[in-house]
């Protein structure tokens, strides 16, 4: 591949990116790379590529960041780019690259690990301190027409995954991160808190487990009759804001015939959810915490302690891509239903309305770029 080599299908339409700042603001507008940029292979690094992205999933931490401009430390102190669930076409490789050429269909991972830290070289670069997570301030994210970035991390997509489906790659990493770390197996009790995107994810995750019985918990009636089209035989159960922790330990088991699951997968990251999980899980047990919540909270440590319960977290994914792709390529795990809503780059701003109101009954909002 020459060092002038550009794309199969030549891009002629300008950059553009969706933006929010540190005043909460949302819009469309110009973005890097230029055009020129794009249609010019020999402005790559070694080892990057360019990719047009077609599809890209808004994450519910595209709306934290817009809304609130932070999560934790990470924090909106200018104008930022959003976006990170994505997947699009090479249109350029750097000479180096020989993993991929022009036109391959791709998911894009949206991290830059450094690749010398102890994290990065014993196989945990979602532990690396120098990390680039795109959309990840001040890192700008996916929402673009057109971005470079490494061909590692760039995955090809098989003939029968479709751009959405590769986008939806993104949430399916963090369910496999988590179901890797809980460890749950065949036969296992479980119970899924939350039936938000990802909690719907983990849902699947843990039915191509063989977990049973399984209870899926929300304060959504639409979402979890939602999760009851998805998989039929879940047990569902709607959270009351006057439920405690032990009423909501008491209907979960109610629910699983008198039985305590060995496994809470925690999708939420909201206290309440958080302890609730704490009082019904087993002797024994583990809650493990997907969900992003506040900086600090409440736990009953003493339940924790007596009862021998294991609380565990997860921080982002890693090496889940390539199992994500044979999933989904198999058909073990289908995404397809999860998209409930689509929309052009340009209206973006429209996009992100439906997917942070809760009326609108979206699930995962998908923004498609044409070239």
């Amino acid at each position: 591949m020459s060092a002038t080599s550009t794309t199969q299908v030549q891009p002629t339409k300008a950059n553009i990116g969706v933006y929010t700042n540190p005043a909460h603001e949302l819009w469309v507008a110009e973005a890097e790379p230029s055009l020129e940029e794009v249609t010019k292979a020999e402005n790559l690094k070694e080892g990057e590529v360019v990719l047009a992205v077609k599809s890209t999933g808004i994450c519910g931490s595209d709306i934290h960041f817009w809304h609130a401009g932070c999560i934790g430390p990470m924090i909106v102190t200018d104008t930022h780019i959003l976006g990170h669930e994505s997947a699009g076409t090479i249109l350029a490789v750097h000479p180096s690259v020989t993993s991929l050429s022009p036109g391959d269909r791709v998911a894009i991972e949206p991290n830059i690990p450094c690749h010398a830290c102890e994290p990065c070289l014993t196989g945990r670069y979602n532990g690396c301190d120098r990390v680039e997570f795109l959309s990840t301030p001040p890192v700008p994210g996916l929402l673009r027409r057109y971005v470079k970035h490494p061909a590692v991390w760039c995955h090809k997509l098989p003939d029968n995954l479709t751009f959405e489906d590769g986008a939806m790659l993104e949430p399916l990493s963090v369910a496999l991160a988590g179901m890797n770390r809980a460890g749950v197996s065949l036969g296992d009790p479980v119970v899924v808190c939350g039936a938000g995107p990802i909690g719907l994810v983990t849902l699947l995750c843990c039915r191509a487990a063989g977990a049973a019985p399984i209870v899926i918990t929300d304060i959504d009636e639409g979402r979890l009759k939602f999760a009851k089209e998805l998989v039929p035989n879940v047990l569902t159960h709607k959270v009351e804001f006057s439920h405690t922790p032990e009423v909501f330990a008491e209907k979960v088991v109610e629910l699983m015939e008198g039985v305590e699951p060995a496994v809470v997968m925690e999708c939420t990251g909201v206290e309440s959810s958080i302890n609730g999980a704490i009082q019904s899980v087993k002797f024994g047990g583990k809650v493990f915490v997907i969900g992003v919540g506040k900086n600090e909270m409440k736990i009953p440590f003493m339940r924790l302690s007596t009862r021998e319960v294991d609380l565990q977290f997860q921080y982002r994914y890693a090496n889940t891509w390539p199992k994500a792709i044979r999933l989904v390529k198999s058909g073990v795990i289908d995404l397809k239903k999860l998209v409930t809503h689509r929309f052009k780059l340009e209206e973006a701003v429209e996009a992100f309305k439906t997917a942070s109101d809760p009326k609108t009954g979206a699930i995962k909002v998908q923004i498609h770029s044409l070239d």
